[in-house]
């Protein structure tokens, strides 16, 4: 069963050289090796700029990797194809793998919207405003104030609207979100799991994900364990869990996969990286019906996928 995944940070372990080579390096959990093998269809490819980055140089940081993501990720392999339009996710080849670009968190763009109209151009279909640290769009998860959106945020998801780009709820405050999805046309949260499940502050809570909802957007399930469970050995039955929960409240077409491959240091037993996917649909198929598990998989994102500008 082909595979969507809305998140990984591949690009930024190419950019810090913990990573050379795309195909098949060891030291990433996503390659072009384990897309194949794990059947993932469509890998969404995260820019993050580390918050203690001095602020003149942040810009050519996010430039910097989505320069890898062209040199030695879609630039290198045929059968890997760059989406730039929606309708390219629904005209892939079934030999072919969709890569795309999100940004995570507004740190690298700051106040110019020069730069962020310029990150449009260059392919980013996802917007996330923070990380877990305030800046001057909103605050993140992890800032003790907890303020939401500012003038210049709500800005941000206006221009997401205009240019029919995802803006991603995952990372933000509790107050950030309400203000966020308010505004936002086209909310998502790449990679967040259940509060209810695991009261984890980058998990979200039942009022939150029904809103997510009711809008018509979707959750990615990130597999990070301490967003999972505080067991010690967490397995994919703890994530189901989180898959259960949501479904419960009616999320069951509102749900994908945001694994966070590359951005986390301990694994899910048996999906440590990519090439496992299908080991995790094979788990699925022992809890939900095939439609379900297919619709996680892929077809509730192509069911909520925005019409191009």
């Amino acid at each position: 069963m082909k595979v969507f995944d809305l998140h990984c940070d591949a690009l930024l372990k190419l950019y810090n050289g913990h990573a050379v080579d795309f195909t098949s390096d060891e030291a990433l959990d996503v390659t072009k090796t384990n897309l194949a093998d794990g059947h993932v269809a469509l890998q969404v490819f995260a820019v993050f700029v580390d918050p203690h980055i001095p602020s003149d140089e942040k810009y050519r940081t996010a430039l910097q990797q989505i320069d890898y993501f062209h040199s030695e990720v879609v630039g290198k392999y045929e059968t890997i194809k760059k989406i730039t339009k929606w309708k390219d996710i629904k005209s892939l080849a079934p030999t072919e793998i969709g890569a795309m670009l999100s940004l995570e968190g507004a740190d690298a763009f700051g106040n110019d919207l020069m730069k962020l109209r310029t990150f449009y151009e260059l392919g980013v279909k996802s917007i996330g405003l923070t990380w877990n640290n305030a800046n001057l769009c909103a605050d993140g998860c992890g800032e003790p104030r907890g303020a939401g959106l500012t003038q210049l945020g709500a800005e941000v998801v206006k221009l997401n609207n205009q240019n029919k780009v995802w803006t991603d709820l995952s990372h933000l405050s509790i107050r950030s979100f309400w203000d966020t999805v308010a505004l936002a046309d086209y909310p998502i949260a790449t990679h967040s799991n259940s509060y209810t499940v695991y009261p984890h502050r980058r998990n979200l809570n039942d009022k939150q994900a029904e809103e997510i909802f009711r809008k018509n957007g979707l959750i990615g399930m990130v597999f990070n364990p301490p967003f999972v469970s505080s067991n010690d050995s967490v397995q994919m039955t703890d994530l189901i869990r989180h898959i259960d929960h949501f479904c419960s409240i009616g999320g069951v077409d509102h749900l994908a996969f945001g694994s966070d491959f590359d951005g986390i240091s301990t694994y899910i037993h048996g999906l440590e990286h990519a090439g496992k996917y299908q080991a995790l649909i094979n788990e699925l198929l022992n809890y939900f019906t095939e439609k379900e598990v297919r619709g996680f998989a892929y077809q509730n994102m192509l069911n909520h996928l925005p019409e191009d500008k």
